[in-house]
C-alpha cells in the first residue's frame, strides 16, 4: 500500500514528451506500469495522489490493484470528490481493472462499505474470473482499434455484467461477457494492457485527452 504523498513526475527511458499531461492514480496498484507505457508514448506524466496534482493533468488513467484499498485511500486523501468532480466535467480517464471498478456506476460483489467513483453507465462485478491462480489470456477483437487482435491479460479482473444505453461496448468474450467499454471521455477495461506491452488501449485514451485539451 502506498502512502507516501510526495509529488513525482515519470520520464521513463529516452522518450520525447511532446504529448498532453496524464496523471497516473498512485495510491496503490501498477501505476508505474502505466506511467511507462504513457511516457513511452510521449505523454507528460506525474503520478497523482493529491488534489492538488489531479488539478495539474489533462486526463487520468487509474490504474489495476485492488479496488477497495484504492476507494479506502482515495476517500482518507480528499481525493474522491476531487475525482468525481473531475469525471462529471469531462475530464478523460481510463481504468483499467481496478480502475474500471472504481470508474462503474453500480458494483456486485463489493466489500461493506465500497463506493466508487461512477460515470460509466455499467455494472461491473468484482473478481468475476476467480482467484489470482486462476488468471488467463486470450485474444480479443477490438473494432475501435483495428487490427491484429489484443492480447488481454485477465488478473482477477472484473466483468462488466449490464452496459446502459450511455456507454458502449468495445469488447467481449467468447462467451459474450463484455471487458471493455467506453462512455464519452471515460474508458475501462478489465484487463491489463500495461503489461503486455499493447499500447494500443493507451494511445486510444491519449487521442481522447488531445482532442479535449485542443478543443
Amino acid at each position: 500500500m502506498t502512502t507516501n504523498l510526495r509529488s513525482e513526475s515519470i520520464a521513463p527511458d529516452d522518450a520525447v514528451h511532446t504529448g498532453p499531461r496524464v496523471g497516473v492514480l498512485a495510491l496503490q496498484g501498477d501505476f508505474r506500469e502505466h506511467a511507462h507505457v504513457l511516457g513511452r508514448l510521449g505523454a507528460h506524466v506525474s503520478l497523482v495522489r493529491r488534489p492538488e496534482e489531479l488539478d495539474a493533468v489533462d486526463g487520468l488513467v487509474i490504474p489495476g490493484g485492488e479496488s477497495s484499498v484504492m476507494d479506502k485511500l482515495s476517500r482518507t486523501f480528499g481525493l474522491a470528490e476531487p475525482l468525481k468532480e473531475a469525471i462529471a466535467g469531462g475530464m478523460p480517464v481510463y481504468g483499467t481493472c481496478a480502475g474500471l471498478i472504481m470508474l462503474a456506476d453500480t458494483l456486485l460483489d463489493a466489500i461493506a462499505g465500497q463506493q466508487s467513483l461512477g460515470g460509466l453507465d455499467v455494472v461491473v462485478r468484482r473478481n468475476a474470473f476467480g482467484s489470482q491462480n486462476q488468471s488467463f489470456e486470450t485474444d480479443l477483437e477490438v473494432p475501435a482499434l483495428g487490427e491484429p487482435p489484443v492480447h488481454a491479460v485477465f488478473i482477477r479482473g472484473p466483468v462488466v455484467e449490464s452496459v446502459g444505453p450511455a456507454a458502449t461496448p468495445l469488447a467481449s468474450l467468447a462467451d459474450g461477457r463484455v471487458v471493455a467499454v467506453e462512455q464519452g471521455n471515460l474508458l475501462g477495461t478489465s484487463f491489463h494492457p500495461e503489461i503486455t506491452g499493447e499500447y494500443r488501449f493507451h494511445e486510444y485514451f491519449l487521442a481522447k485527452v488531445a482532442a479535449r485539451v485542443t478543443r
